[in-house]
């Protein structure tokens, strides 16, 4: 990536708070920050240039600003360090933010004022940013004296980088930033919450769980967080339960694995509901239950079941619904010493019983990722004349993309078609909207990118999607970051569609009825090449698969951002 400015070292003599809160990211190993530049941050914004070592990442928009910081911090596990102006800025983050704290992306986001001495004016631009802020973080604060500034950025990467990890957000009135700062520069202490309930309690849960008939484990970013992919992947397969992700935006088990059930949705309640429905035992880990736009308000486990809740965050245990038992730990450390205890707990029937629920999953799981696999070869057997299907898009992709590759996923609809060619199998290697913001998809590859210059990372977005953020294709541009996009181009808000689908069929309301016509993006329909271009990124159409092979290489040789617009299958005005 290619710098923004020439710069020269700054005299170590100046010591404003400008300079001292660059000392103090330094310090902390933070490389990059991500911002679009106003006027309430020009101290700070003119010290930028004096430390070569912090790279500014401009972005056009404060909502790709953040999905950016996001996709860098999601990439590395570290907090990504946004730069935003005023209330303006940070209300065009809004959104992003959202995304950011439900997926519990580490992430200190700053916000420049014009200065504490002018609350009483309420003066242009005048608001409470803290206020703005709260909602969508998980802690807001603001500076108000310039030797209680370097703690607050301390004490916001603290609680940034603590488990359950989040957003925080800190206000930064200029005229605080222009006074000297006599505060010393420390690197922040992050404290190690990796904590496992004491034996007897793993004990007792692994003997509630181990005579269970039909088990059942929820999951969520929890694992991914923790590193606890392997854990829960053993654990799964000594009680022989099938894994679903809840609110999942990273890999928390291969999905190539037999015990894999995919993700729960994030619309129904009654969907997830089902899930649970008929199990006897259910482990939770690392989430909480249902994350659903349309929750069911009732209990979703069946009478007597058992019930047990593991998760670093007090809140989410239990916090819906009743459970038998919750434990606060952290989740590898607590799924390998359950995993030790169940096996003390089970008897060899329960066993016999586990590994024969295994081998059955494993021979149904097989015949249908078979079966969806013919499928989808068959639907692009006439690769000239055939509309294109998302099915061709992945597996051409699949053929062509190094082992090392990072998908960041927001095809939404076309995700399960995505990920039937391209399983994610191992962590750090695939990110994907856990839903609710739209516009993370390209911006999310891009951090990812920055993250790893090294690799191949190739992000998806719909055509719906993309418009939200397609200001950070010029991000790419300016900076030469190489990351790759797909706009998966259907001419309208498929997803809407979808549950416009199941809303009828629940509420009996004439389910073959035409669509509302404004759920297409058709008249004009956006041109994503020429947009791409407009952005200083090349693009190229893609509208049947025989060009796939030949337009997905040149994408990955290309040196450089590069986008493909797919056309896809478009499913017309009806269901």
């Amino acid at each position: 990536m290619t710098a923004t400015t020439d710069r020269t070292e700054a005299p170590e003599l100046l010591a404003t708070g400008h300079r001292r809160l660059l000392e103090q990211l330094r310090a902390d190993g933070v490389r990059f920050l991500f911002g679009n530049p106003g006027s309430s941050e020009e101290g700070l914004l003119d010290e930028i240039a004096r430390f070569p070592d912090i790279d500014y990442v401009l972005g056009l928009q404060e909502a790709a600003v953040v999905c950016t910081a996001d996709g860098y911090a999601q990439a590395t596990g570290r907090p990504g360090v946004v730069l935003l102006h005023s209330g303006v800025g940070l209300g065009n983050a809004v959104g992003s933010l959202y995304h950011a704290l439900h997926r519990q992306t580490p992430m200190l986001v700053m916000a420049g004022e014009a200065g504490v001495a002018y609350d009483a004016l309420e003066a242009h631009m005048s608001v409470n940013l803290v206020d703005i802020a709260e909602p969508v973080t998980k802690y807001a604060t603001r500076v108000t004296h310039p030797d209680s500034l370097l703690r607050l950025v301390r004490r916001c990467l603290k609680v940034a980088a603590t488990p359950p990890r989040g957003p925080v957000f800190l206000a930064l009135p200029q005229d605080v930033l222009d006074q000297i700062s006599g505060e010393p520069v420390v690197p922040t202490t992050v404290p190690d919450t990796r904590v496992v309930p004491e034996p007897g309690a793993i004990q007792s849960a692994a003997r509630l769980l181990a005579g269970a008939h039909n088990p059942v484990i929820i999951v969520g970013d929890g694992i991914a967080a923790s590193g606890a992919v392997a854990e829960l992947t053993r654990f799964a397969e000594i009680w022989g339960a099938v894994v679903h992700g809840a609110m999942a935006s990273e890999l928390l088990m291969p999905w190539t694995h037999p015990l894999w059930g995919g993700l729960t949705g994030h619309m129904f309640g009654d969907g997830s509901a089902s899930l649970v429905a008929q199990a006897d035992a259910v482990l939770i880990c690392g989430t909480y239950v249902f994350p659903d736009v349309f929750p069911d308000l009732e209990n979703p486990f069946r009478p007597g079941a058992t019930v047990v809740h593991v998760d670093l965050d007090p809140y989410a245990i239990a916090k819906n619904h009743p459970v038998t038992t919750g434990m606060l730990g952290d989740p590898r450390l607590t799924l390998h010493a359950l995993t030790g205890a169940l096996e003390e707990a089970m008897t060899d029937p329960q066993r016999h019983a586990a590994a024969e629920r295994v081998h059955r999953r494993t021979v149904q799981r097989t015949a249908e990722v078979d079966r969806a696999l013919t499928d989808d070869l068959g639907a692009g057997r006439n690769a000239d004349s055939a509309p294109l299907r998302m099915s061709a898009v992945a597996a051409a992709l699949a053929a062509l993309l190094p082992d090392d590759a990072i998908v960041f996923d927001e095809a939404l609809t076309n995700s399960p078609a995505l990920t039937r060619w391209l399983p994610p199998t191992r962590p750090g290697h695939f990110f994907q909207t856990p839903g609710g913001t739209l516009g993370v998809g390209i911006p999310g590859a891009i951090g990812a990118k920055i993250a790893h210059p090294e690799r191949t990372v190739v992000g998806f977005t719909g055509d719906g999607g993309g418009m939200y953020t397609c200001q950070a294709l010029w991000t790419a541009a300016h900076h030469r970051i190489g990351a790759k996009f797909v706009v998966c181009h259907n001419g309208g808000y498929q997803l809407l569609k979808d549950n416009l689908e199941q809303y009828r069929q629940d509420h009996d309301d004439d389910p073959g009825a035409a669509f509302p016509p404004f759920f297409d993006v058709r008249e004009p329909r956006v041109d994503y090449v020429n947009l791409a271009a407009g952005m200083g990124v090349p693009a190229a159409r893609a509208r049947h698969a025989a060009d796939l092979p030949t337009i997905l290489r040149t994408m990955l040789d290309h040196d450089g951002p590069y986008l493909v617009e797919a056309v896809l299958d478009d499913p017309g005005d009806t269901p």
